[in-house]
């Protein structure tokens, strides 16, 4: 095997010639020479080479000149925030062009290792163009990192936990190198001891997993990843572990786990008891000895609900992710990656890499039809990136570089797919997306298992391949365990100004924050076009679409261009999982995709969702319903009618991009209240207006201090909550319960702390307002600002969380929160 090629860049040429194209790379010759290791038969030989010879004319036959990338102020944006370089005083010095050329001539260098005399030069340009074109992007570690001392370009990691405290507290410690290095890490929790269960060293009892991924979850919260990328989990439990009923309940809480994705690992015999109504064993990992036995239906209602509640636990079918693992003589996949698209062996890690399929629509005649030649020509050029990342890769472990070189797995995937269906003039949600989606991703294996075919013949297949299930199965030798995966595409579609990864377009138009609290609505490019082709194209119908997240009332738009741009929203949960399905089937790892359910769904329209995701081949699923977290809920009222099963009432979602303080009045009337806390005497002032509380004054003891700073900003911040229209009752219970360090009686009551202090005068003053007959109760509706106008929109419309960097708008797809305005990603 070749030596590792240092992560070193090598520079770009001053300039280029037209003519200077690229060689086509050649099978090795009879005789073994360039890479290969014994003779072949002539015939195929000559055979292969042929067909190369063909690929390279195709190649010849596009402009190879370094392309000006097109970059858009939105693409621009994050490349600025997380991409290109910056000097110690945080100012860029890298344009997007030179971060381009940064990493096609670092990947490009590892040609060198196989081949002294590769045309490096060539193959920078081929790389960079693709790029620069947007036809294809690597994962984020890779642009970040590629050239750099870092040197990190993976995404993806697996990291095992024995039942061992030593082995937990040392994947802690790794767990936080990756992060440090800019990757995600999944874990499976399924082989630690249950909580109660006897720790015989100690002669004490085990906490049990959830305690220990609480201790995962602290670590990832203190690793900052250098401001480019957050740490992300992903924490996976087998539904026949003992203690499955508490992890299915560990992110009820909001904010619980929060660095963490979870997945219950769903059986075949789980399924099995399932669909017969029957129990199942619960077996103790410490000795293999059964616990308990289950209701199975019982288990599946409570994944079902929580699910329904919050979109968490998602499910995998880790049976079935384990029929296609490619080296079961190396070991069992326990876990996948945080967003669940690559499952891995312990120490594996995978770099991902995804090509537009926006990009590959050509004209024929007076249609536009799918480039095939040019989408081939990406995946062979984009598998050598790819295979060349894993030679560069500066590994965060020893024991990761050892097991990822001698697997080699790639994760080649797809972005755009949406933006090809609307130049195709195919709705998302019709019958022929399943079959094309089957066509593509079909087309698309066959060319990576070709292209790495290639490689296997040039450099060598893969360490582990006579421990594969390919050994026997396959003549010819691959270079790469997997090549495909369908993983979501967050900020590299961004920055492709691409839809993301097999998703629907999240919305048409939206609205991103830029400069000074300006707004500035972004347009899908296709949708601009056609709306000022056909003539009803406006600044204030993008705006308002833009507002609406979707073109459903919209009468001035024909009815044909609302059902070519289809949004999530316009999209049944039967027709996500048999995207899902398709796309599947025709993909090594796994596939990323978010099940979208209005805020209406039942659930047993999650129920169902689950087992057909099982039945048709999927891997794992991820649902989530509208509006279910309440983190994303802007405002809420609550309806009084009942659900029809006699559940208790919902709640109905209101549906605001921006909310903003209502001016304050001049004149407002109000209360002080005086309260003793151990830091001194408070005063807290309660005023209201028209509309009900607006302000609230804090004052301790002596003017100054920071006791006294503090208590002041709680004040000013109540009263832009309450100016904002946030229910009284839900400030104070924020803040009641609040523990410091000298609580105090006051009549009989407790005062913890100032916050404790100030939470319990809000309630006062809403009791005292009741007594008034004021309105001051929980069943607030909110008020579109400035006017005091209701707002009435139905409960499954698009509903919008604010991103914590840019004050943007975030869509939860692919399993994750992403905000399209800046780049931010909760799973990154």
């Amino acid at each position: 095997m070749a030596e590792k090629v240092q992560n070193k860049p090598v520079s770009p040429p001053a300039s280029v010639s037209a003519a200077c194209l690229a060689e086509p790379r050649r099978s090795p010759s009879p005789d073994g020479s360039r890479g290969g290791k014994e003779a072949r038969n002539k015939a195929l030989f000559e055979a292969e080479v042929e067909e190369e010879i063909m690929l390279a004319k195709k190649i010849q036959a596009i402009d190879e000149k370094f392309v000006e990338p097109q970059i858009s102020e939105n693409s621009l944006t994050v490349l600025k925030r997380r991409y290109l370089k910056k000097d110690t005083d945080g100012k860029i010095i890298e344009t997007p062009r030179d971060l381009f050329m940064r990493v096609a001539a670092t990947i490009a260098s590892a040609d060198k290792a196989y081949n002294k005399k590769a045309d490096i030069e060539s193959l920078t340009r081929k790389f960079y163009n693709m790029m620069a074109r947007f036809e294809f992007m690597p994962n984020s570690p890779t642009l970040m990192n590629a050239g750099r001392d870092l040197g990190q370009l993976s995404a993806c990691f697996v990291l095992p936990i024995e039942d061992d405290l030593a082995s937990i507290f040392e994947s802690i410690k790794n767990t936080a190198l990756i992060h440090k290095s800019g990757g995600g890490t999944g874990f499976s929790f399924s082989r630690l001891r249950p909580s109660g269960d006897r720790v015989k060293s100690t002669t004490g009892v085990s906490s049990g997993p959830i305690s220990f991924m609480r201790a995962f979850d602290a670590a990832t919260e203190a690793v900052k990843q250098g401001g480019t990328r957050r740490g992300a989990n992903m924490g996976i439990l087998r539904v026949d572990h003992p203690d499955i009923l508490q992890f299915i309940d560990a992110k009820t809480r909001e904010g619980e786990l929060a660095n963490f994705n979870t997945s219950v690992a769903i059986t075949d015999r789980f399924i099995d008891a399932l669909e017969r109504n029957e129990d199942y064993d619960l077996i103790n990992p410490r000795d293999g000895t059964l616990d308990k036995k289950l209701s199975a239906p019982e288990v599946f209602d409570k994944i079902v609900n929580n699910a329904w509640g919050n979109g968490e636990p998602g499910i995998i079918f880790i049976d079935r992710i384990n029929k296609f693992n490619p080296t079961p003589q190396i070991g069992a996949i326990e876990s996948t990656n945080p967003c669940g698209e690559q499952p891995l062996l312990p120490y594996e890690s995978c770099n991902l890499g995804s090509v537009n399929l926006g990009k590959v629509v050509k004209e024929a005649g007076s249609k536009k039809t799918i480039d095939f030649d040019r989408l081939g020509i990406l995946v062979h050029d984009a598998l050598h990136f790819l295979d060349n990342v894993i030679d560069l890769n500066n590994y965060p472990l020893p024991e990761i570089d050892k097991m990822t070189r001698a697997n080699r797995k790639i994760g080649f995937g797809v972005m755009g797919f949406a933006d090809m269906l609307i130049k195709l003039g195919i709705p998302y949600n019709s019958d022929k997306v399943v079959t094309l989606a089957r066509k593509v991703m079909k087309f698309i294996d066959d060319q990576s298992k070709e292209e790495s075919k290639i490689l296997a013949r040039e450099r060598g297949p893969f360490p582990n391949f006579e421990k594969s299930i390919y050994a026997k199965a396959r003549k010819d030798p691959l270079r790469n365990a997997t090549t495909t995966t369908i993983a979501p595409t967050g900020t590299i579609s961004i920055i492709s100004n691409a839809s993301s990864g097999i998703e629907p377009l999240f919305a048409v138009c939206y609205e991103r924050n830029v400069m000074d609290n300006d707004i500035l609505v972004e347009i899908h490019p296709e949708f601009e076009r056609i709306a000022k082709e056909r003539g009803f194209y406006s600044e204030d119908l993008m705006k308002r679409i833009a507002h609406a997240g979707s073109l459903h009332d919209f009468a001035e738009i024909p009815k044909d261009i609302k059902e070519v741009f289809t949004t999530a929203h316009d999209v049944t949960p039967e027709q996500h999982i048999a995207i899902q399905a398709a796309f599947q089937e025709y993909t090594d790892n796994a596939v990323s995709k978010t099940i979208n359910f209005p805020n209406s769904a039942t659930r047993d329209d999650v129920y169902n969702a689950y087992l057909l995701a099982y039945k048709t081949g999927c891997k794992g699923v991820t649902v989530y319903r509208d509006g279910s977290r309440n983190e994303q809920v802007l405002s809420t009222g609550k309806t009084k009618e009942g659900h029809p099963s006699g559940e208790e009432s919902k709640e109905k979602i209101i549906y605001e991009t921006k909310i903003k303080p209502r001016p304050r009045p001049e004149i407002v009337v109000g209360t002080t209240e005086k309260i003793p806390t151990g830091l001194g005497d408070m005063y807290i002032t309660i005023n209201e207006d028209s509309e009900g509380m607006n302000e609230v004054f804090v004052r301790l003891g002596k003017s100054g201090g920071e006791a006294a700073a503090m208590t002041e900003a709680i004040g000013r911040l109540i009263s832009i909550a309450l100016r904002s229209r946030v229910e009284p009752k839900i400030i104070a219970k924020h803040l009641k319960s609040i523990r410091g360090s000298s609580p105090v009686w006051q009549n009989g009551e407790l005062i913890l702390s100032c916050p404790d202090a100030i939470g319990k005068a809000i309630d006062r003053y809403i009791e005292r307002a009741k007594k008034l007959n004021l309105d001051f109760s929980d069943e607030v509706e909110t008020v579109a600002e400035p006017k005091k106008k209701k707002i009435s929109v139905e409960q499954d419309q698009l509903l919008v969380q604010t991103c914590p960097d840019c004050g943007g708008q975030i869509e939860f797809e692919s399993g994750c929160y992403t905000c399209h305005g800046c780049g931010y990603s909760k799973c990154a």
